[in-house]
């Protein structure tokens, strides 16, 4: 009986010190796992008792295949990100090179004798040699940006302040349109963002006002839990806006697509939530209401 006692006493103490062993080896796995998801660390798991069990090395075995797998795969992603902008980029090069040559041509001939029927012929096709301007440096923006990751420098900003700014640099486009503009004044709204990425929203903003607006358009802010910064403005008669979609890529209330690409609005979108913010939209009684939310920065 001593020594059956004994044998059972060793194998107990045995399994014990298995368990502890094993115990240890899935907190030592575990462990490593985090290190890879809260820092850049890339090496493969280990084991510190490599025969403790067949089962566990296997499932280590296939950890680190499927790891490897993965790290194969983000660095296809950055791969195929550069490529995609190197395409863009080459892209934007090739639609520049001959819009830059058609509009020096254009300063040359306005520089000639005219007739009044020939001058109102080059100033249109000016015009639209700026729109086509504008059109790729959309297209080259919004590719850009949705296919990388920003970097954000944010910054305590007066944003009652960078909006009357951009109103005002836009007064000849106003006037240019016909429009007036009126901003509801209210103690400053601070807001926690990227000063340049602001800037951005606030002239697709007015540039989607401008283009859609049928008569006056009036902005606000104001602070409750966010920045909110809301342009609205009457539309168009026969302007049909389905609100679900307005932030959708390409999407534009003006089918024959005569003067917008539908990318400004899907840049906003994008630029909000890239810090954190929301947008939306709303048509009540003919007239387009967008805000965008942006984090609060309380007044110091």
């Amino acid at each position: 009986m001593e020594i059956l006692a004994i044998v059972f006493g060793v194998i107990c103490v045995l399994l014990i010190a298995y368990l502890v062993c094993l115990q240890r080896q899935l907190r030592n796995i575990n462990r490593q796992l985090g290190e890879r998801l809260t820092t850049p660390k890339r090496q493969p798991i280990s084991l510190e008792f490599l025969n403790l069990n067949s089962q566990l090395n296997r499932l280590t075995i296939n950890i680190n295949k499927y790891l490897k797998e993965e790290e194969n795969r983000r660095l296809d992603s950055i791969r195929g990100e550069k490529h995609f902008k190197e395409l863009i980029a080459n892209i934007s090069h090739d639609l520049r090179t001959p819009l830059t040559a058609i509009k020096g041509y254009q300063q040359l001939m306005e520089k000639g004798m005219l007739t009044d029927d020939q001058h109102h012929k080059l100033q249109i096709a000016q015009k639209h040699a700026v729109r086509l301007e504008h059109l790729i440096e959309q297209f080259f923006e919004y590719s850009y940006r949705v296919s990388s990751e920003p970097v954000l420098h944010i910054e305590r900003i007066n944003l009652t302040n960078l909006v009357s700014e951009c109103l005002a640099q836009s007064v000849s486009v106003f006037e240019e349109h016909d429009l007036t503009v009126q901003l509801e004044e209210t103690t400053p709204v601070f807001a926690c963002v990227d000063k340049e990425l602001t800037i951005r929203i606030i002239q697709n903003l007015i540039r989607n006002c401008t283009l859609h607006s049928a008569g006056a358009i009036e902005v606000s802010l104001l602070s409750d839990n966010n920045a909110v910064m809301t342009f609205t403005n009457p539309v168009k008669n026969n302007a049909v806006i389905d609100v679900s979609k307005l932030f959708d890529r390409f999407y534009t209330a003006d089918k024959s697509r005569g003067n917008s690409t539908g990318l400004g609005l899907s840049i906003v979108k994008l630029l909000a939530e890239q810090m954190d913010g929301s947008v939306s939209a709303a048509l009540t009684d003919g007239s387009l209401t967008i805000q965008v939310k942006l984090a609060l920065c309380k007044e110091s």
